[in-house]
């Protein structure tokens, strides 16, 4: 066995020659002092479509605050008219899609001079809107009123816009650091214990609608239910370790307890857009009309997403639930259309029967990342070049894609190093020949190859990962 041990890592250090001119990851790029951002490698992570869509996304998107003299505030445009077009008040950001303008900023940072500006201001146009619930959460709708921009429909919170500006806020404090005029660590920190206090219940630890539903009584029909869209389970064991608060743990396993019910029951991975408990204590579809309309208890506009977001835990941390749902949704689709794109329709009941007649951007982006979790690289292909194709459709859409596209480009960051274990680069708890294979991988940039600890590898303490760091951990491991 040692034998052989040896013989696979002599194979891997003499292939390990072969790589020195591999890209590397912006995020594993280190900070200078005085939270500049060092020059990445010519040869970039993210693909040259993916750079071009975000430039048109953030030329089409990105708007700022023109009411505010001060510091400048940025959002995203998700309205349908400006107040100049309607001539009346009209609604022109969510909180949804503020928190998807804040991730893909820090995300792009290292092929935008102007991300961190930009970012900045996001910081403070959310600051300009508390929910007068949570009080570090964001209202949920802002609108124009031809004198400033305004909380519109009520000043509560959504629960996904309030997750991803505290994710957004940790990896602007991996990538710019905290000791500026802003310090996100502690930001995301309120954020974070907001969360936890108003938009997740306590008794069956699943994410509540929103803050809004905080003190329902337990007798209101909002009091059990949830959202399926919400489930972004990457995100809970990072702010379990931010926080030292291990009730996120309790809502990642009883979230994915949710998810994997609903892929065994209809074998279609098809999540409901509203989930809610039953007399008997079992989670089931929404009835019709629930909240949103008549579609709440099908796989509709929201729930688009979550092959999305839980693909996205499938494919960082391997969570073996995650793929199993990536596996199901992706082989529905795949048979389901017969492998065409243009045949995913924009909506179905959970047991798999379409209930539109049309396609839409953000119900195909998500697939891609499903695709690449159940390592079908044909589907995947096809879909992610039909994405591409698509171009302009509209915000929701086209952020959908813009965050699905950097993912699969590899270009995902999870701010949290949780390794103590030198050379633990996959954050397993142990340093072995898998390691090896993990960082080989992705100094070659295989196609979906993640590091959930890259520190852990630069054994060469320099703050990047080359080559050598890869020869060195393969000295410490014949060594181990």
């Amino acid at each position: 066995m040692k034998k052989a041990l040896t013989t696979i890592l002599s194979t891997l250090l003499s292939s390990a020659l072969t790589v020195n001119a591999a890209p590397v990851p912006a995020y594993a790029v280190p900070l200078n002092p005085g939270n500049t951002v060092q020059a990445v490698e010519e040869t970039s992570v993210l693909s040259a479509e993916t750079i071009e869509y975000y430039k048109e996304w953030k030329s089409v998107y990105l708007k700022k605050n023109k009411y505010e003299s001060g510091p400048a505030q940025y959002y995203v445009f998700y309205g349908e008219q400006t107040y100049e077009q309607a001539h009346t008040e009209v609604p022109v950001t969510v909180s949804e899609a503020h928190g998807y303008g804040m991730l893909i900023t820090a995300l792009m940072s290292s092929y935008d001079k102007d991300a961190k500006e930009i970012f900045d201001g996001m910081y403070r146009f959310y600051l300009a809107h508390p929910s007068s619930i949570g009080p570090y959460l964001m209202a949920w709708q802002q609108s124009d009123n031809g004198k400033a921009l305004v909380d519109s429909n009520g000043s509560d919170s959504a629960t996904d816009g309030d997750l991803d500006i505290a994710y957004a806020l940790l990896l602007a404090d991996k990538l710019w650091g905290s000791s500026g005029d802003i310090n996100y660590r502690h930001a995301a920190e309120l954020v974070i214990n907001d969360i936890m206090e108003y938009d997740v219940s306590h008794e069956d630890y699943i994410l509540r609608l929103g803050d809004w539903a905080y003190d329902v009584d337990e007798n209101d029909k909002y009091y059990t239910a949830t959202r399926a869209s919400d489930f972004i389970m990457q995100y809970f064991p990072v702010f379990a370790e931010v926080t030292g608060d291990e009730r996120w743990m309790n809502l990642y396993d009883n979230t994915y307890s949710i998810i994997e019910q609903f892929t065994d029951q209809y074998k279609t991975g098809l999540l409901p857009d509203f989930i809610i408990k039953d007399k008997k204590g079992q989670w089931i579809p929404a009835p019709a009309n629930f909240l949103e309309d008549e579609n709440d208890g099908n796989y509709y506009y929201n729930s688009c997403r979550t092959p999305w977001r839980i693909s996205t835990d499938a494919l960082v941390t391997n969570n073996a639930v995650a793929r199993k749902y990536a596996e199901t949704v992706n082989a529905f689709f795949r048979k389901e259309t017969g492998g065409n794109p243009e045949r995913i329709m924009a909506g179905y009941t959970p047991a798999g029967k379409a209930v539109s007649d049309w396609d839409d951007l953000c119900f195909t982006a998500p697939l891609m990342l499903a695709a690449r979790s159940a390592v079908d690289t044909e589907w995947h292909d096809t879909i992610r070049e039909e994405v591409i194709d698509i171009g302009t459709d509209s915000y929701f859409g086209n952020s959908i894609a813009m965050l699905c596209l950097i993912t699969d480009d590899g270009g995902w960051i999870s701010p949290i190093v949780s390794s103590a274990v030198k050379g633990d680069v996959n954050g397993d708890g142990e340093f072995n020949i898998a390691d090896v294979v993990t960082l080989q991988k992705w100094l070659l940039a295989s196609p979906g190859s993640v590091l959930a600890d890259w520190k852990a590898a630069d054994f060469c303490e320099d703050g990047k990962l080359n080559v050598f760091d890869l020869c060195l951990m393969k000295r410490a491991l014949f060594s181990k």
